[in-house]
This record gives C-alpha cells, sequence and structure tokens, in this order.
C-alpha cells in the first residue's frame, strides 16, 4: 500500500489547488479522481470561458449558516492572487458585467495552468481511480478500485449535488458524516426557477424572451436579465435570487426599472390615443410581453377608450410583478449545491475538522456558497490554497 503525506479527493478547482500548494511546501501529494480527465466541470464553465474569479469579490457575497466563515480563507488567497497567476501564464482574460472576468481563449488554459503549476509542485495525478473505502487509525486509508494509499492528511474536494451529468455526488458529504461531521439541509443553488400551471399559462408563450429587470426576494435584489422559459423563469437575476428563495416565497420582479411604467402609459395614452395598448407597451417591453401583458390586463381597445385606473394597474403591476415558484429545476440545472459540510465542525483558518486532525474539507462540498459570476471559483482557489497551506 502506497504511503504519501497528503491525498486529495477530487481533481476539480479546489482540490487542484490543494494539491498544488501543499506540492509547493514540499509535501508528497496524491491527487486521485474518478472521472477519466480532470477539470470536467471547470472546461464547461462560463460557457467554455471559464468565468475564473470576479474582481469585486467580498465576504458578503457568499452564502453559509455562518455568514463569517468564509472572510478568513478569502482574505489570505484573494481574487488579486489568482489573477495575478493567471497573468503569470500569460493568459489573456476580460471582464464582462460585474466584475467578472473571463478567459478571452477556452477554460482549457485555466485547466492547463492547473495541471503545470500541479506538475511542477510534484503532485500525483490519477485519473479513473474510484474509490471503494476510506478509513483511518493512526493514518487514512484509502481503497480504491486501482490499489490502496495511506496518508497523513486527507481533502476531501470532490464537489457538492450540482450537474450530477458531470459525475457530481455526494461523495464528500458522505465522507465527512462518517468522520462524524455534520451536514446542513442541502438544496440546489443558483438554479433556473419552475412555476405553477397558472403562471405557465403566461411563460410558456413567452419562452425566450428576455429583458433587464431587478429580481427580489425579501430585502436581496438583484438588478440583472430575466429569460422566461417553458418551464418558468432563468437569466443570471433569477438564478441569482434562486439561492435565496425557499418554499412558498414569492419572488417579486421590476420589469421596468429605469422607468416609471405608469407614467409612461399615462403619456402614451396622450401622445398615441389610437394606438392600441399592445403598441404603446412595445415601445418600452419586448413585443410578446408587452402583447401578453396586454391580453391579460387591459381591456381590447385603443388608448383614448382606456380609463387611468387600469393603465395604473399594469403600470404598477409592472413596477412589483409578484408571483410564487413552485420549485426548482433541480441539481440537473443548478450551479451550485447551496449547504454542506457544517462549517462549525471546520477551522475557517484551515479548513481542516477541528475534531478529526489530517481531515480537510474544501470548495463546493462545505456550506459556503458564491454568488453568480466567478465567487464560487474564488471560494475554490481560496480554501483549497488554505488547506493546502498546512495538509
Amino acid at each position: 500500500m502506497t504511503h504519501v503525506d497528503v491525498v486529495v479527493l477530487g481533481a476539480g478547482a479546489a482540490g487542484m489547488f490543494a494539491a498544488m500548494r501543499a506540492g509547493q511546501r514540499g509535501r508528497r501529494v496524491l491527487l486521485l479522481d474518478h472521472a477519466e480527465e480532470p477539470g470536467k466541470k471547470i472546461l464547461i464553465s462560463g460557457g467554455g470561458r471559464c468565468n475564473f474569479t470576479n474582481a469585486d469579490c467580498v465576504p458578503e457575497r457568499f452564502l453559509s449558516a455562518n455568514p463569517h466563515f468564509a472572510r478568513s480563507a478569502l482574505a489570505r488567497y484573494t481574487q488579486h492572487d489568482f489573477i495575478a497567476l493567471v497573468r503569470r501564464h500569460g493568459i489573456a482574460f476580460h471582464e464582462k458585467t460585474l466584475g467578472q472576468l473571463f478567459c478571452d481563449g477556452s477554460a482549457r488554459q485555466i485547466v492547463a495552468m492547473l495541471l503545470a503549476e500541479c506538475h511542477a509542485a510534484g503532485v500525483d495525478l490519477r485519473v479513473g481511480h474510484r474509490v471503494t473505502d476510506i478509513t483511518r487509525d493512526d493514518r487514512f486509508r484509502i481503497a480504491t478500485d486501482r490499489g490502496g494509499f495511506t496518508a497523513d492528511s486527507l481533502v476531501l474536494a470532490t464537489g457538492g449535488l450540482s450537474i450530477p451529468k458531470m459525475g457530481a455526488t455526494g461523495f464528500a458529504h458522505d465522507v465527512a458524516q462518517r468522520f462524524g461531521l455534520a451536514v446542513t439541509v442541502l438544496r440546489p443553488g443558483l438554479v433556473p426557477l419552475t412555476f405553477p400551471d397558472k403562471a405557465l399559462e403566461l411563460m410558456r408563450p413567452l419562452s425566450g424572451v428576455a429583458l433587464p429587470a431587478v429580481a427580489r426576494i425579501g430585502r436581496t435584489a438583484f438588478r440583472e436579465a430575466v429569460l422566461f422559459t417553458h418551464r418558468g423563469l432563468s437569466g443570471p437575476a433569477i438564478l441569482q435570487v434562486s439561492s435565496y428563495w425557499q418554499e412558498g416565497t414569492a419572488l417579486t420582479l421590476d420589469l421596468l426599472p429605469d422607468a416609471d411604467p405608469t407614467a409612461l402609459l399615462l403619456a402614451g395614452k396622450r401622445a398615441r390615443p389610437r394606438a392600441e395598448a399592445k403598441t404603446v407597451l412595445a415601445e418600452f417591453l419586448p413585443t410578446r410581453l408587452a402583447q401578453a401583458f396586454a391580453a391579460l390586463h387591459l381591456p381590447p381597445r385603443v388608448m383614448a377608450e382606456i380609463g387611468d385606473a387600469p393603465l395604473k394597474t399594469l403600470g404598477a403591476l409592472l413596477r412589483a410583478w409578484q408571483i410564487t415558484p413552485s420549485g426548482t429545476e433541480g441539481y440537473a440545472k443548478a450551479e451550485v449545491t447551496l449547504g454542506g459540510v457544517d462549517t462549525a465542525g471546520l477551522s475557517s483558518q484551515t479548513l481542516m475538522a477541528k475534531d478529526v486532525p489530517g481531515l480537510f474539507v474544501v470548495g463546493e462540498a462545505v456550506d459556503v456558497t458564491g454568488w453568480l459570476g466567478g465567487y464560487n471559483f474564488q471560494w475554490a482557489w481560496s480554501s483549497g490554497w488554505a488547506a493546502g497551506e498546512v495538509a
């Protein structure tokens, strides 16, 4: 049975970073993954261009039962540190909206960079290894379908439940629980929302329509694009707010965040009294959406024949359209898993289990979830680095 200093399970973003950092410290590191190639989720991220971090990354943009837990790791390895690494490897990148940083070329450049760093640090990467058992006595014993290994430190970096077609499983959670760590309630995050049949009567014909809007749940609001789908709503604003949604909670949409829809409708009535309502609405809303709202909320008359009251009612609706989702599209469409290994059992400085010396949990497997836009990759880099510093 081969012995190494550190075994890292999971050759994704957090796992490769933890392995890299431990190797740089002179540790003998074995990085194992059940997939046939490393970084599979990195490769599909950002439309294949990998939104690898966010220039505006701050701890307040992460969700956790302990909202302060992520601060230490994020401060010890920041987005600026990762950007410097990307620059050193000559990877061209650009900033999109809201601080999101993407490769100019391909996400494969990020994977190649991580593999190069791991190789330089002497990391032994082995793919196609399925772990069959993990035990611990004086050291960790990892059995796989291709042989056994022992290690002084074990890093769990196998992610969460999102995107099962990419091989996602609850493996890290299961192992953590076996060693006495608690796991919080799990649910899909950054995920499209679904709606009951009555709401879908409006939404299905609008499938493909997108517009800038503000999506709000309680006091939390995001201003980005909203996209109608045949199952409900998606788009960045919806994905963001979905992480804050709880069953039975209403979603409020402001479909005209830059204008007063009531004022626009009343001005349209004065300026174009013979125009149909849907025509006036289409001047400031996508055509199909304008037609649908006019048909549902206004009489089939020209503007001059419609009283001010129904126009004001529609204006108020466009400013604060309240609808209650029936659910989400689940882990198959979720970008992340909300919840994970309870941070109460982990050190915020090192990500090591407080009661199991040598056991670390990093990345998505931990109850830390970032906003859309590179935040979850930054948590992977930061948490992986924190564990690799001491593993």
